[in-house]
C-alpha cells in the first residue's frame, strides 16, 4: 500500500509554504552567520565582551573556525587580556587562518602566560617567515629582549609582596595612591552600568582607611563623590596642593557617541566638596591622554599620551606648572624610556624617582615596572613583576607602598598589592665567561666573536641563549645556590662545556656592603678542533690488579666521555687500553682488550649507541715511553684513549 497526502486547497498551500519560508528565516537567523554578523557590529565598536559571548556562539556550527578564532582573539587582545587570547590564536593558525599578524601575537599572548621558551620559537619562527616590515619590526625587537629575560629572572627579589585579598573583588582594583590616611584606588567593582569593551562595571575613584595589616585592608569603601561620573570611566586619581586638587583621567564610553578618547580631568577641593571637574588645556583632542602623576613638590605633573610626534602607542610627557597654574608645552621624555611599544602608569617616588608601566622595555610580560635610573629604565625584577601586566606603582616611602598586577592567583581582573622592601641585603650572581676556539697545530688559542653560548640548568634543559660581543664574551644572570652548565658547539669542533655553580658562594651579610650586591663568576669555554684517528687520553681510569671491573673512581671519568659524545652525536670513536711492558705480551694484550670492552659496555650503559663506539686493546705495542724504568713512566704507558674514527658530516 501507498501512502499519500491529501491535497490541500490552493490557499492552505501558500500558508503553509508562508510559515515555512518564516521558519527558514528564524532558524537562518540563529545560524553562525547571524552571530557573526553581530560578533562584528559589537567588535567594531569595541564592546569586545559582547562581540566574544557571540563569536563563541558562532563556533560550534561555523566552517570558518580558524576566522573565528582569531577574532575571539582579536577581542582579548584589544581589550587588554592577551593572556587569554593564547588558545584562539593557536586554533586560529590550526585551523588553517593564515593572517600574518596572529603568528606574532599568538607569540606575545604565550609570553604573556609566562612560555617563555615556546614565546621565543614562535616569534623566530614568525621572523623567518613574515613579510610585514611593521610587525617584523616587533617580533625583532620581542627576540631581542629575550637575551635580557635571564638577567631579569636571575635578579634576588627585593621585595615582598602580599595580595590586598580583603579589599580586592572580583572585579578590578588598580591604581592606588595614599593620600594622609587613605588609600586612592581605581576599581570596576559595584552594581552600576556594565562597559561593554570587557564586560566589567565602569571605572570609579574610591577611598578606604589605611591600616597596619594589609591582611585588614578593606573595610568602608567608599567612593570619591562630585568626581565620579555614572557611564565613564573615572580612574587615576593623583593629589597636589596638600591633597586639596586632583588630576584624573576620565572617559570612554564604550559606544560610539560621545566621548571617545581618555582626557585628563582636574578639580579642586573648596567648601567641603570637590568642583566641577574641568578639563585640562594639556590634553590632545585626538589622542589618549592618562596616567597622571604629581611629583612630589606638585610643580611637575607627568602623564601618558598617544598624541602624535611620539616613539611609539603611547608615551610618557611632563609639563612643568607656574606659579599662576599655567602648563608649559608637553615635552616628550624621550627615546631612552618611550619605546616603540607603550609606557603609562607612571607614578614619582617621594624622593623624585620615576616609575613607569611598559610593555615595550624588556620584560616578563604584558606591562612591567620600571624605574628610571640616570636616564634610563631599569626592571624592578620579581615578585613586582610577573608575566602578566604590573602598572600603578606607589611608595609610601622607600621601604613600602602599593602596586596592581593581574597576575594568576588574583582575585580579579586586576588586583591591589602591598609590596616592602626585604630588610636583607640582596646578592645577584653572574657569570662573566669568555669563548676561545683551539686548532690543531695552532700555538695559542682565539676568541670567538658573535658566536651562541647556551645556559642549561642543572638537568641540562636549556635556560638562556646569549651572543658573545666582538671579544668572545657573554655574560649570564645565575640564582643563588644552583648549578648550572655553558654550552658552545661549532661545526668541526667538540662541543665546549664548562660547569658553573653559585653554592656555597653566598657572602655573608655582615660582609656586604650594598643594599643590592654583584657576584661574578669567570668562565672560559673552549672549542677544540676534531682531529680524526688522533688519541685523546682519558685521566685517572685505574683498575685493580689483574682487573677488567670500572671502579667507581673510573666511572666518573668515563662519564665525561659519555658527556663528549651526547654533546657531539655526529662522532664515531674507538676507545683503547694500553698496558706497561711489565708481563707477557700476549697477557697484556689479553688484558687491554677485556679493559677497553669493559669501558664500552659501561659507556653503552648509559645510553651511547653501540654502533658509535669500538673497543681495541693495543696491550703494550704503542708506548708513550720506551724503556721506562721509573713508575711514573710507567704509569704514562699504562692508560685509557679515545680517537674519532669518523663524523657525519
Amino acid at each position: 500500500m501507498h501512502l499519500t497526502l491529501k491535497r490541500l486547497p490552493l490557499a492552505h498551500q501558500f500558508r503553509f509554504i508562508g510559515f515555512l519560508l518564516l521558519l527558514t528565516l528564524l532558524l537562518g537567523s540563529c545560524g553562525p552567520g547571524a552571530y557573526i554578523s553581530k560578533g562584528d557590529k559589537r567588535f567594531e565598536q569595541e564592546e569586545y565582551e559582547r562581540a566574544i559571548e557571540f563569536y563563541k556562539q558562532a563556533l560550534a556550527k561555523a566552517d570558518n573556525k580558524g576566522e573565528i578564532n582569531y577574532r575571539i582573539a582579536e577581542a582579548y587582545r584589544l581589550s587588554n587580556r592577551l593572556a587569554e587570547a593564547a588558545p584562539y590564536y593557536q586554533a586560529a593558525i590550526d585551523g588553517g587562518f593564515r593572517k600574518e599578524d596572529a603568528y606574532l601575537y599568538y607569540g606575545l599572548a604565550l609570553k604573556a602566560q609566562g612560555q617563555y621558551e615556546a614565546a621565543l620559537n614562535q616569534l623566530r619562527d614568525y621572523l623567518r617567515v613574515g613579510t610585514n616590515p611593521q610587525l617584523k619590526a616587533v617580533a625583532a625587537r620581542e627576540v631581542e629582549s629575550f637575551s635580557t629575560l635571564s638577567n631579569i629572572l636571575g635578579m634576588a627579589p627585593r621585595f615582598k609582596v602580599q595580595n590586598l585579598e580583603a579589599l580586592n573583588t572580583e572585579a578590578s582594583e588598580f591604581a592606588p595612591y595614599v593620600l594622609n590616611n587613605d588609600l586612592i584606588f581605581s576599581s570596576t567593582r559595584g552594581a552600576g552600568k556594565e562597559y561593554m569593551g570587557n564586560g566589567e562595571g565602569f571605572l570609579d575613584i574610591f577611598a578606604t582607611a589605611l591600616t597596619d595589616s594589609a591582611a585588614a585592608m578593606g573595610g568602608a569603601v567608599r567612593p570619591y563623590d562630585n568626581i565620579n561620573v555614572e557611564g565613564l570611566h573615572d580612574a587615576l586619581a593623583t593629589f597636589a596642593n596638600e591633597g586639596r586638587t586632583v588630576v584624573f583621567a576620565r572617559g570612554n564610553q564604550g559606544t560610539k557617541k560621545g566621548r571617545q578618547n581618555v582626557d585628563l580631568f582636574v578639580s579642586n577641593f573648596r567648601g567641603n566638596a570637590w568642583t566641577e571637574p574641568q578639563l585640562l588645556s594639556i590634553n590632545d583632542p585626538q589622542a589618549w591622554d592618562s596616567s597622571p602623576a604629581f611629583s612630589p613638590d606638585g610643580r611637575t605633573l607627568y602623564f601618558s599620551s598617544s598624541r602624535k610626534g611620539g616613539f611609539g602607542g603611547n608615551d610618557i610627557y611632563k609639563v612643568e606648572i607656574d606659579e599662576s597654574g599655567r602648563f608649559s608645552k608637553p615635552e616628550n621624555l624621550g627615546p631612552e624610556i618611550n619605546t616603540p611599544g607603550n609606557e603609562s602608569f607612571v607614578s614619582i617616588g617621594p624622593d623624585g624617582t620615576v616609575y613607569v608601566a611598559s610593555d615595550g622595555l624588556p620584560g616578563l610580560g604584558n606591562l612591567d615596572l620600571f624605574r628610571i635610573e640616570n636616564g634610563r629604565p631599569v626592571n624592578l625584577g620579581q615578585p613586582i613583576n610577573s608575566p602578566g601586566d604590573d602598572f600603578g606603582i606607589f611608595f609610601q616611602n622607600k621601604y613600602a607602598g602599593f602596586f596592581s598586577s593581574n597576575r594568576e592567583a588574583g582575585k580579579g581582573g586586576d588586583d591591589l598589592y602591598r609590596f616592602e622592601r626585604d630588610a636583607r641585603k640582596q646578592v645577584n650572581f653572574f657569570v662573566d665567561g669568555t669563548l676561545y676556539q683551539l686548532r690543531e697545530g695552532a700555538q695559542k688559542r682565539t676568541v670567538v666573536p658573535n658566536h651562541p653560548v647556551v645556559l642549561q640548568n642543572e638537568e641540562g634543559e636549556p635556560i638562556e641563549t646569549a651572543t658573545t660581543d666582538a671579544s668572545g664574551h657573554f655574560t649570564f644572570a645565575l640564582d643563588s645556590a644552583s648549578t648550572y652548565y655553558l654550552v658552545s658547539e661549532k661545526p668541526g669542533f667538540f662541543t665546549a662545556r664548562q660547569s658553573v655553580t653559585t653554592e656555597g658562594k653566598m657572602p655573608p651579610q655582615d660582609q656586604l656592603t650594598q643594599q643590592v650586591n654583584e657576584v661574578r663568576l669567570n668562565a672560559s669555554l673552549v672549542l677544540n678542533e676534531i682531529v680524526e684517528q688522533k688519541a685523546i687520553v682519558l685521566e685517572n681510569i685505574f683498575y685493580d690488579f689483574d682487573k677488567a671491573d670500572i671502579r667507581p673512581d673510573a666511572a666518573i671519568e668515563l662519564d665525561k666521555l659519555v658527556q663528549i659524545l651526547e654533546d657531539n652525536p655526529g662522532i664515531s670513536i674507538e676507545l683503547s687500553s694500553h698496558t706497561d711492558v711489565r708481563g707477557t705480551e700476549a697477557y697484556n694484550l689479553d688484558l687491554s682488550q677485556r679493559r677497553a670492552e669493559s669501558a664500552v659496555e659501561y659507556i653503552i650503559s648509559q645510553g651511547i649507541d653501540r654502533s658509535r663506539i669500538t673497543a681495541k686493546g693495543y696491550g703494550e705495542s704503542r708506548l708513550i715511553v720506551p724503556n721506562a724504568t721509573t713508575e711514573e713512566e710507567h704509569q704514562r704507558n699504562r692508560r685509557t684513549e679515545f680517537k674519532v674514527v669518523e663524523i657525519d658530516e
